[in-house]
C-alpha cells in the first residue's frame, strides 16, 4: 500500500533531500546537488521565494520505506501575472512503480486544489533559476549542475497518468573553440559603432559584481514573457547573486553596456562542475570543496547559463556581440566543449541563434500539464 505524507519535521525533510541519493546511487550520469544548497533552497526562512510561494514537501512510503518525493508549489506571483491558477510540482523522483508516481502526483494536485488551485503542471521550481522540466531525451549525457535529471521511465509514467506536453526546453552541445561564423563576425564592429556599445571585460570579481545587479534586472525584462516566468524580487536577486556569482569566472562573463553604462545584453557562462559535484557526493567537507576548486581553476568544458537582451535593444542584432566575444574567449582559453542551458523551444529568437554554429542535440526536457 502506498501512502503519501507531508514532510514537516527536520528528520522528514532530511529524507526528502536524501531520497535522490538513494535512487540514483548507481547511475553514472546523475550529478548530486550539494546538500547545504538543498537545505537553503527548501528553507522557508532562507529562500526569499517563500515570500510569494507556498509549498508542501510530500513523501511516498511503501512498507514504511520512502519510495518517492514531490514538491507541490503555489506561486501566487506567477498565478496573478499569468492568470493561471495551477499547482506547480518540482523536484519529483520515484521508483519505477506507477502506483507510487500516481500517488505523488495526485497528492500534489489535491493539496493545490484544497488551496484554491485548479490543474497542475511541472516540473517547475520557485523561479526560472531552479531546475525545470523532466528529461525526455539525452539520458546518456551528463547534465550540468543546474539541469534536471531523471531516469527514462519518468516520462512514461507521466503519460500513463494522463499528463501531456506543455512545452519543451532544448540544450545543445558545441565545439567551444570552433571558428566564428564569418557572417556573424563581420557585422559586430558595425553594430557596436552604430549603437555606441561596449563589451565589459571585467579584470576581477570585484569589478564584475559592480554590474551583476544590473544584469539580473535586465534578465527580468528579457525573460518576462517566457513560459511561467516571474520577475525576481530584490531579495531573490541578492539570493542568486550569492548562489551563482560566488564561483563566477570573470573571463567567462560578457556584459554589453550602453552609453549610460547599463547592462543591455549578457552572456554568462561557468566552468562545468558536473564531474566535481559527482566526486563531492553532495558534501563540501572534508574533501568535496577540493574537487570543486580544482574544477573552477582548470577546465575545458563550460556551461552557458544565461544569455539575453534588454527588450529595448532586441531585434538590433546586439546578441551577436556577446556570442562572438564568448566564442573568442573560448578559443583563447583553449576550451573544448560548451553546453547550452535549457532554452524554450518556443523562444525562436534564442534557439535560432545556434543555427549559425555547428552543434548537436544534447538534452531535451519537458513541462507536463494536466487539468
Amino acid at each position: 500500500m502506498i501512502t503519501v505524507k507531508e514532510a514537516i519535521t527536520k528528520n522528514e525533510m532530511k529524507k526528502f533531500i536524501l531520497f535522490p541519493f538513494e535512487l540514483y546511487k548507481n547511475d553514472k550520469n546523475w550529478v548530486p546537488p550539494l546538500l547545504m544548497d538543498e537545505w537553503v533552497t527548501f528553507s522557508r526562512e532562507k529562500n526569499p521565494s517563500f515570500e510569494h510561494c507556498e509549498a508542501a514537501f510530500l513523501l511516498a512510503y511503501k512498507d514504511d520505506k520512502v519510495v518517492g518525493r514531490i514538491l507541490a508549489i503555489i506561486n501566487h506571483k506567477a498565478n496573478q501575472k499569468w492568470n493561471d491558477y495551477r499547482t506547480r510540482f518540482g523536484w519529483i523522483a520515484f521508483i519505477d512503480d506507477k502506483e507510487v508516481s500516481k500517488a505523488l502526483l495526485q497528492a500534489a494536485q489535491e493539496w493545490g486544489n484544497n488551496n484554491g488551485m485548479s490543474g497542475i503542471h511541472g516540473p517547475l521550481g520557485f523561479s526560472d533559476l531552479d531546475p525545470e522540466g523532466m528529461m525526455i531525451e539525452g539520458f546518456h549525457n551528463q547534465p550540468s549542475i543546474t539541469s534536471a535529471y531523471n531516469f527514462s521511465y519518468f516520462p512514461k509514467h507521466m503519460e500513463a497518468h494522463g499528463f501531456s506536453k506543455s512545452v519543451d526546453w532544448i540544450q545543445y552541445k558545441f565545439n567551444a573553440s570552433q571558428d566564428i561564423p564569418e557572417k556573424v563576425g563581420k557585422i559586430n564592429k558595425l553594430i557596436a559603432e552604430k549603437y555606441n556599445l561596449r563589451i565589459l571585460k571585467a579584470k576581477n570579481k570585484k569589478e564584475l559584481m559592480k554590474y551583476a545587479p544590473g544584469f539580473f534586472h535586465t534578465l527580468n525584462l528579457a525573460f518576462r514573457n517566457l513560459y511561467g516566468f516571474t520577475e525576481l524580487t530584490d531579495k531573490q536577486i541578492n539570493f542568486y547573486l550569492k548562489a551563482y556569482f560566488g564561483f563566477a569566472r570573470p573571463e567567462l562573463i560578457c556584459f554589453i553596456l550602453d552609453e549610460k553604462d547599463q547592462v543591455v545584453g549578457f552572456g554568462v557562462s561557468f566552468p562545468s562542475l558536473s564531474t566535481a559535484f559527482q566526486k563531492a557526493k553532495g558534501k563540501l567537507f572534508p574533501f568535496g570543496f577540493i574537487h570543486i576548486l580544482k574544477a573552477l581553476r582548470t577546465y575545458d568544458t563550460i556551461d552557458l547559463y544565461f544569455n539575453g537582451v534588454h527588450p529595448d535593444w532586441q531585434k538590433r542584432g546586439i546578441h551577436s556581440l556577446y556570442y562572438v566575444e564568448m566564442n573568442e574567449d573560448a578559443r583563447r582559453l583553449g576550451l573544448k566543449t560548451a553546453i547550452s542551458t535549457g532554452q524554450l523551444e518556443t523562444n525562436i529568437n534564442a534557439v535560432g541563434i545556434w543555427d549559425n554554429y555547428e552543434k548537436e542535440s544534447f538534452i531535451r526536457t519537458r513541462c507536463y500539464i494536466k487539468d
